[in-house]
């Protein structure tokens, strides 16, 4: 079994270093970063620029808007009508986007490889270029709003998890929903929006990341030619953020609400992100959350609470380690309709405190090594998750450095690390407690 595996990941890895994209990057003397990921497999390019600042960067009661802003750059520019950005990627066969998180901002188009050189040019018009009217803040205000509605103020368990970030982050602006708080949201404006962005859309706050049919030496040219000539802000802010306090004791929360389906259990931990020189913390908790939750038939919890006493119709463990702050990691428990909350938090805590008695199986390490090997070499396939993933990590402080060893960080941790990283997460004291529940008297357990 062992050979196997160890036969299994070796290929994996022949494989690995024959499917990389080629990776170059460079740095615009205006301060843009370019990062070019040169796949020839098919003749289209995906052309992404990411900023970094995010919802955690908004001023003190401007809570969404960098969310906001992400709308409002799909309006007019100086040389661009409202609109015009979207209908001339469409007319040339392709497809953009953007997103905002906690750390950054990015747009995307997915577009043919001969079309790059009018994504560059339409991107840069937009960075520093931007128009908008007093109607086109109104009426995307009203978007955003209604996107609140839909995704947050109608579901329960994104209520929920607002409730317990802002129980997790005393002081840290994580706790504060990428989205917004309504009632901040209502009161922005047309000068909240241009302040923000006068303040961080510049060329040296962006990273320009081009992956596809390109060759360097031609992303080198295009991003000169358009991206260039754009003056960097010399002000530039540094992204210096409160820090958590030491928590002293468990923070408890029980969230009733008439559209729950489904009770749960689940509890989370304030733990240490990937930092950049030093991402061996991180990749000890990695592990952890695959073993513990990866997969329902496999996993500790999943064998133990599905399989074994039949108490859970569900159980995960996750930890997100691309941020530039403390993040979280987290466990979830849905118990069976036969369980109350109460029995499902006790169970969860036998579980943990097995599996901390048990230690690793080995065979199962070795087996989930194999997988998260195998599924970074099947991500080099999807060149625009490839994008993502460097975008997302270099705006959240990493460097291309520590990407490209992050997969063997993670192949070198240990079991005995594992469980370091267990010992040192799992305190009761420094946890968030969460239930989350239908209102007593429609037929629940609880």
């Amino acid at each position: 079994m062992h050979r196997l595996i160890a036969l299994m990941i070796s290929l994996f890895a022949l494989t690995q270093s024959a499917r990389a994209a080629q990776i170059t990057s460079f740095s615009l003397e205006n301060g843009m970063d370019v990062v070019v990921l040169e796949d020839h497999r098919a003749p289209v390019v995906s052309h992404m620029v990411w900023y970094r600042v995010g919802a955690a960067d908004e001023p003190v009661g401007k809570s969404g808007i960098a969310h906001f802003l992400e709308h409002l750059l799909f309006k007019g520019t100086d040389d661009m009508e409202a609109g015009e950005f979207s209908a001339t990627v469409a007319r040339n066969g392709g497809s953009d986007n953007a997103f905002t998180s906690w750390d950054y901002t990015a747009y995307f188009q997915r577009i043919a490889a001969d079309r790059l050189g009018l994504m560059m040019r339409m991107e840069a018009d937009r960075m520093r270029d931007l128009e908008m009217t007093e109607n086109d803040v109104r009426t995307e205000r009203d978007v955003i709003l209604e996107e609140r509605g839909q995704r947050v103020d109608s579901n329960p368990g994104s209520l929920f998890s607002e409730q317990m970030r802002a129980a997790q982050y005393l002081n840290h602006p994580y706790s504060i929903p990428i989205i917004g708080w309504r009632h901040e949201m209502e009161q922005l404006n047309r000068d909240d929006a241009f302040s923000f962005y006068q303040r961080y859309y510049a060329p040296n706050n962006a990273i320009l990341i081009v992956a596809g049919d390109v060759y360097p030496d031609d992303v080198r040219r295009l991003a000169i030619e358009n991206y260039g000539p754009l003056l960097p802000t010399l002000d530039l802010p540094d992204r210096m953020r409160p820090q958590e306090p030491p928590q002293l004791s468990e923070r408890r929360l029980s969230y009733s609400d008439p559209r729950v389906a489904q009770p749960y259990v689940t509890r989370s931990y304030l733990a240490p992100e990937r930092d950049s020189g030093d991402q061996i913390q991180a990749a000890k908790l990695e592990m952890l959350a695959a073993l513990l939750g990866g997969s329902g038939a496999t996993s500790v919890l999943g064998q133990k609470l599905q399989f074994e006493s039949k108490q859970a119709i569900y159980t995960s463990a996750f930890y997100g380690g691309t941020s530039l702050d403390d993040t979280t990691f987290g466990l979830v428990m849905v118990p069976t309709p036969d369980v109350s909350l109460e029995d499902a938090e006790v169970a969860l805590d036998q579980a943990i405190a097995e599996f901390m008695d048990e230690g690793v199986d080995s065979e199962q390490f070795a087996r989930i090594k194999m997988q998260l090997r195998a599924s970074r070499i099947y991500g080099e396939d999807n060149i625009e998750s490839l994008a993502r993933r460097y975008g997302a990590a270099l705006s959240s402080g990493l460097t291309i450095a520590d990407i490209e060893a992050w997969p063997d960080i993670l192949q070198s941790v240990s079991e005995q690390d594992v469980m370091d990283a267990a010992r040192a997460i799992f305190d009761v004291n420094k946890a968030v407690t969460g239930w989350v529940m239908p209102p007593k008297g429609n037929g629940a357990t609880q």
